[in-house]
């Protein structure tokens, strides 16, 4: 059985027991999370889609929030002598997925 949600703008095929990194989202760690912007849900061979899935939802618990590894954003123009070096480091949330309730 999976799903797909959605969250932070993008989507997401989750199973039970998997741990997803998500966009930040609000919630200390331990606390317990719902999405109820559920796509899809299949189903040993069936698959629910649109009206199917209206109220369906993913419970999950939140493991941990932080931050990812940091990366180098490097702008030049060559024979300009222009240079710019940035550095971003982009939060998330890790998100066990417990079960997903149709």
């Amino acid at each position: 059985m999976y799903a797909v949600i959605q969250s932070g703008g993008k989507q997401y095929r989750v199973t039970p027991g998997q741990t997803i990194r998500l966009e930040k989202l609000s919630g200390d760690d331990g606390s317990a999370i719902q999405f109820s912007d559920v796509l899809m849900i299949e189903d040993g061979g069936a698959v629910q889609v649109g009206d199917g899935v209206k109220n369906a939802r993913v419970e999950g618990t939140v493991v941990e929030n932080g931050r990812a590894k940091k990366i180098i954003v490097f702008h030049k123009k060559r024979k300009k002598q222009y240079r710019k070096t940035q550095g971003h480091r982009q939060d998330f949330t890790s998100v066990r997925i417990d079960k997903i309730v149709v």
